[in-house]
């Protein structure tokens, strides 16, 4: 436990923001997850409007910092690659 003051309040906002960053990081994985269930389903519609939410999540998640640049250029990619070949 620290004893300065600024160690103290480091303590706090460092809980606090990685409560923000671990939900930055949960939605993302939700929009990924209902990309890919959309592909599963067949519904090349619902995959499109999911894709776009998708690609808006993980453009937030890597603007604040959760995932880097490559990272999220692998997911888009990934994701549109299996939107596209769908039938």
């Amino acid at each position: 436990m620290p004893n300065l003051k600024n160690a103290k309040k480091r303590v706090l906002v460092n809980e606090k923001k990685e409560k923000v960053n671990n939900e930055i990081a949960a939605s993302m994985k939700t929009a990924i997850k209902n990309v890919e269930r959309a592909v599963a389903a067949k519904n090349k519609e619902k995959a499109n409007e999911k894709l776009k939410v998708a690609i808006k999540t993980i453009d937030k998640a890597t603007k604040s910092g959760v995932t880097s640049k490559n990272t999220s250029a692998r997911n888009k990619s990934r994701l549109s690659k299996k939107v596209n070949s769908m039938e």
